[in-house]
Order: C-alpha cells, then sequence, then structure tokens
C-alpha cells in the first residue's frame, strides 16, 4: 500500500440498476418539471411588450410609450417600480422558497415536493389568467415563483437518485433541456397571442373577451406532467 494511502474495501459486490422502461419514462416525466421555469423565464418578457397587457395594468408605462414613439431605450421606456416587481417577484419568490422545500424535500421525500410544486403553479396560472389588478397578477407570480422553488429542488436530485450509473449524466441533462424547451414554447406562444386581433369600444378601451385574450393565453397556458407522478 502506498504511504499515506487507504486500502479500498474489496468485500461486497457493487449494484447496477436496469435500464428499464420505467424508469426512462419517469425520468422524462420529473424532468419536465423545468418546463415551468423555463415557460416563467420566456413569457414574462413578452407579455410586458404586449400593449393591451400593459395599458390593462401598467397605464404609465402605455402611454409613456405611446407619447414618446420614437424613444429607443427600452429602459426609459420599462422604467417603472411595478412592472419591475411584476418581472422579479417570480425569481425572488423562488429564491425564497428553496430554503422550504429544502426541508421538505428532505423530511416528506421528492414526489410529495414535486406535488407541492405543481399546487403552486395551478394556484398561480388561476391568479394571472384571472387577474383585474395588478395586486392578484403579483399573487399569481409569486405562488408561480415557489412552484418554481420548490420544484428545482427536487427535480433535479430526484433524477439523480432514480437514474442508473451508465446513463445518469443524460437523464440529468433533461430537467436543463426541458427549461430550454419552456422558453422556446413561451416565445412561439407570445408570437402568436400577440398576432391576436380585437376590437376596440368606442371609448377606445379594450373588451377583455377580446384584446384581453393575447396575455391571457400567454399567462396560462401552462401544464406540468411531472406533478402527476
Amino acid at each position: 500500500m502506498p504511504a499515506g494511502g487507504f486500502a479500498a474495501s474489496s468485500s461486497g459486490d457493487q449494484f447496477e440498476a436496469n435500464v428499464t422502461p420505467i424508469v426512462v419514462i419517469s425520468c422524462i416525466m420529473v424532468a419536465t418539471g423545468g418546463l415551468m421555469f423555463g415557460y416563467d423565464i420566456g413569457v414574462s418578457g413578452g407579455v410586458t411588450s404586449m400593449p393591451h397587457f400593459l395599458k390593462k395594468f401598467f397605464p404609465v408605462v402605455y402611454h409613456r410609450m405611446q407619447k414618446q414613439a420614437g424613444l429607443d431605450s427600452n429602459y426609459c421606456k420599462y422604467d417603472n417600480q411595478g412592472l419591475q416587481l411584476f418581472t422579479s417577484s417570480l425569481y425572488l419568490a423562488a429564491l425564497a422558497s428553496t430554503f422550504f422545500a429544502s426541508y421538505t424535500t428532505r423530511r416528506l421525500g421528492r414526489r410529495l415536493t414535486m406535488l407541492v410544486a405543481g399546487a403552486f403553479f395551478v394556484v398561480g396560472v388561476v391568479f394571472n389568467a384571472a387577474a383585474v389588478n395588478l395586486a392578484m397578477l403579483i399573487i399569481g407570480r409569486i405562488l408561480l415563483g415557489f412552484g418554481v422553488g420548490f420544484a428545482n429542488q427536487a427535480v433535479p436530485l430526484f433524477l439523480s437518485e432514480i437514474a442508473p450509473t451508465r446513463i445518469r449524466g443524460g437523464l440529468n441533462i433533461l430537467f436543463q433541456l426541458n427549461i430550454t424547451v419552456g422558453i422556446l414554447f413561451a416565445n412561439l406562444v407570445n408570437y402568436g397571442t400577440n398576432k391576436i386581433k380585437g376590437g376596440e369600444d368606442e371609448e377606445g378601451v379594450p373588451p377583455a373577451s377580446k384584446n384581453n385574450t393575447n396575455y391571457r393565453i400567454s399567462s396560462s397556458n401552462r401544464f406540468d406532467p411531472s406533478s402527476q407522478l
């Protein structure tokens, strides 16, 4: 034995888990928890540039953009504390929830933590889709942030534990892949919903059943298969 080294024990057999369809399917389903994070990253930038969304929830920003149509600086266009709170509330809530998610992941288990994340996503989507004022919008974003925090804590850990060592890296990276797919999907939804046309009433106020459709579709179009496991 080399000086300063330790002899490795050769007793006991090493167990290598089999790569079965149920394991692969479970990993794919769990990794879809990253879709919600990616979608929330991509959707906020899209809806905040929609005129009908700004007119309803951030009229100060909307009127500034109308008065200064030739303004090139995006910072000057979107310089509004409420709008910044809308964007950052999700990430602040996700940061705060990770401290609680680490406890629930350890004490209650990974699957239950993912179910909690799914519940936060569902309630947050309801608030965002039904929002009639800024308060409901922020509450929905905070709830979605809680879902992101709980999912980001439990999903990678669950994948690492159930994935066989031979393909653990490939299955683990599915979480990052789903985040990227979620961003792509959010941008596609934003692009499509931004093309929805709606008339205005006599006072120039967009009817809720028409012009509000685009950002409501973008805000509510979420599905998290990982919460079904």
